[in-house]
């Protein structure tokens, strides 16, 4: 298992400060889903931008949650209607709405399949379509990983975001072992009083020759970047992994257990 620490290289703009559930970015522009009923909502802007060029308004009765592209098409999860939502990467049109079996939380592309969360220890791997294929349960020396959270897919390995941490996990997509563990506090936004200000949107940035989200790859590592922001944030921080001792990593990723 490699460990890592965060450094924050950049701070950019976090347009609108939502709610904060799903992140991701390709080629500079970034779309985020934001959460709570009525307010939730699909956006899309420029990284660095001060506000969203183009914002999707979910139903009041839907409560937005993460999100991933897949070719032209952004998937969107809600978070206990078991509904699932297709949008049109480039206009933000709705085109679709599948049944989901699960809660909804965080959402991956990954080299031909999607993987989701729903804040237990365990992810799913689905196909293009969210059809469920494989339970992955996810361990750290042999003990659950909790509060799965917001997910992101770097060269054949899945990143999360461990709610009520600020900590991320790096796992093994056919074993469910994990790998890596991040200390993210040094890109941490602190807002005293707001317990619901967590830590929550993870996006991979590729390194130079590396493919986007959901387009396949050889699954050498990547450049081990990332965009990280969380509910409510002033910014939306680029950070760099930098090699880091273990210490008590592994149990600070464990105490994950709250969404």
């Amino acid at each position: 298992m490699r460990t890592w620490r965060t450094v924050v290289i950049r701070r950019a703009e976090h347009p609108g400060r939502g709610f904060t559930q799903g992140l991701i970015e390709q080629d500079g522009t970034v779309w985020e889903s934001t959460g709570l009923y009525g307010q939730s909502a699909l956006c899309r802007y420029p990284l660095g931008s001060d506000r969203p060029e183009r914002r999707a308004a979910l139903p009041a009765e839907l409560f937005g949650e993460g999100i991933c592209r897949s070719g032209d098409v952004i998937w969107q999860l809600t978070w206990r209607e078991r509904v699932a939502l297709r949008w049109d990467a480039g206009t933000l049109e709705l085109t679709g709405r599948v049944p989901y079996n699960r809660e909804g939380w965080g959402i991956c592309a990954a080299d031909g399949y999607l993987v989701t969360s729903d804040g237990t220890s365990e992810l799913v791997r689905r196909d293009l379509d969210l059809a469920p294929q494989a339970v992955i349960y996810v361990r750290s020396a042999g003990r659950r990983v909790l509060g799965l959270n917001d997910l992101a897919w770097s060269a054949g390995t899945i990143w999360a975001n461990v709610a009520g941490t600020h900590y991320l996990a790096g796992i093994d997509p056919d074993s469910g072992e994990v790998t890596d563990i991040v200390d993210a506090r040094p890109a941490a936004e602190r807002h005293l009083g707001d317990p619901q200000a967590i830590m929550n949107g993870i996006a991979a940035l590729p390194g130079p020759g590396e493919p986007g989200p959901g387009e396949p790859g050889p699954g050498e590592p990547g450049s081990r970047e990332f965009l990280l922001t969380g509910k409510g944030w002033r910014s939306i921080r680029q950070v760099r992994l930098k090699p880091a001792r273990a210490g008590s990593a592994r149990q600070r990723l464990l105490a994950g257990l709250s969404h």
